[in-house]
């Protein structure tokens, strides 16, 4: 019989300690290796957490809802169903942690913001460390709903409290509120943040009919609500489209997938092709590589290109992966990259590090068969390119001899980007830009 420690794993460079979620194995329960005993997430991401041994549970050492430091244990597990608990010291409690000293003006308390307050009512997920700093300031729970986090779909943060403390006597320069329709009182209004404006939303109310059905969003759905309307205040969005004759593209693709494949052992998709030709726009055009820090009143031109793209996952919602560096990658480079990160974000293996740093974002609409699309900015971002589905179309072609009709294949690419920062000019010659590139595709490159 042996007893084996089950650790918190390493989440990330920059991820220190993670909440349990829930908790799949109970004590006395059977366990193969690689299955899920727990579900844990951080600021950044959530994560199943596989048993690397085979045996039985037979102690959790922390609760669901605790916070536990990396490295710590939090099981343990015997390789025969009657072991005892392994004589090594139970991991202790995780410390409180103090909360570090700010200049915040005092706010007097209002309803919800006492100490005993647990944050249950709101729809966001906050970390047990977050709600206990936002308990000792004496937050109240639209307060602390309105805070833009910029953890992993919006997570408010340990470093987002403490830098908003600081601010919160400061009245808000400008206040915008969004009429809502007749009969809507008994709905609360939301509140979010964008840079120094406080924006109120108040949301209509919504009669429910006889047998119709209501469905509770996950946590991961809500998040990325929030996320939406937070974008949509943050940035005025204004999206440019350009049609684009992919013919070279996609005749160089049918010939080059299947030896690309039986080399280098990875099916070549569309979507490095794609990322390809955005880096090197971006190059061309560097300020479309930008973010507007908090205050709305600095450019923030960013080194590295790194590049987003939208994961589908089964539960219907999205990831988005981030490949850095794409600009100093060559095409297996990116094509490797591009399939590893999309096999893990559907099997729910990403690390947290994985999704994070991006600096502009490419989304696929045409993998659900739409021509076209009108992609939400993912903040603090200031663009974000939407490929459209590849239809094969009769075309004028220019030849020595003259004009002819002729069969090509055309794709709609459609970029938002955020009019504060990227006029017109910068968001259209960009996206040119990158049609220029998938056009003037060399149908004999090698592969």
């Amino acid at each position: 019989m042996a007893n084996f420690d089950l650790i918190m794993p390493k989440m990330g460079e920059s991820v220190a300690e993670a909440t349990i979620i829930k908790w799949t194995k109970n004590e006395g329960d059977k366990i193969k290796v690689d299955e899920t005993v727990l579900e844990i997430a951080t600021d950044k991401v959530d994560s199943e957490i596989p048993s690397p041994f085979e045996g039985t549970l037979i102690k959790r050492l922390f609760k669901e809802g605790d916070v536990v430091q990396v490295g710590a244990v939090i099981g343990v597990i015997s390789s025969e169903a009657n072991g005892a608990v392994s004589s090594s010291p139970a991991a202790p409690a995780p410390e409180s942690k103090p909360v570090a000293e700010t200049k915040a003006a005092p706010v007097a308390a209002t309803s919800g913001s006492t100490a005993d307050n647990n944050y249950k009512e709101s729809s966001k997920f906050y970390s047990p460390l977050v709600k206990s700093i936002a308990k000792e300031e004496g937050i109240s729970l639209s307060e602390l709903d309105s805070i833009v986090g910029t953890g992993q779909e919006g997570r408010v943060t340990k470093a987002d409290i403490l830098a908003y403390l600081p601010k919160r006597g400061a009245a808000s320069p400008a206040a915008v509120t969004a009429s809502a329709p007749a009969k809507s009182e008994s709905k609360p209004a939301a509140s979010v943040t964008a840079g120094e404006f406080a924006v109120i939303v108040n949301r209509p109310a919504v009669s429910v009919g006889a047998g119709d059905e209501i469905i509770e969003m996950d946590r991961m759905r809500k998040i990325i609500s929030d996320n939406m309307v937070v974008s949509k205040h943050v940035s005025p969005h204004v999206t440019s489209y350009v049609e684009a004759d992919v013919t070279n593209l996609v005749m160089w693709r049918d010939k080059a997938k299947k030896e690309f494949e039986k080399r280098d052992g990875e099916k070549l998709t569309f979507t490095p092709l794609f990322i390809e030709a955005v880096a090197k726009a971006i190059k061309d055009f560097p300020m479309i590589n930008v973010s507007v820090d908090q205050t709305a009143s600095k450019i923030i031109k960013r080194k590295n290109i790194n590049i987003g793209m939208a994961a589908a996952l089964p539960s219907g919602n999205l990831i988005v992966p981030v490949i850095k560096n794409a600009d100093e990658k060559n095409l297996l480079g990116i094509t490797k990259a591009v399939n590893d990160l999309a096999n893990r974000a559907r099997a729910n293996k990403l690390q947290p590090d994985e999704i994070q740093g991006g600096t502009f974002t490419l989304t696929n609409v045409g993998s659900f068969g739409n021509l076209m699309g009108t992609p939400i900015i993912l903040q603090p971002q200031v663009a974000i390119l939407a490929v459209g589905s590849i239809k094969k179309k009769p075309a004028v072609i220019e030849t020595p001899q003259g004009d002819m009709i002729g069969v090509r294949q055309f794709m709609f690419l459609s970029l938002s980007y955020d009019h504060r920062v990227v006029d017109g000019s910068l968001g259209g010659s960009f996206l040119r830009r990158v049609a220029d590139y998938l056009e003037q595709w060399d149908i004999n490159r090698t592969v």
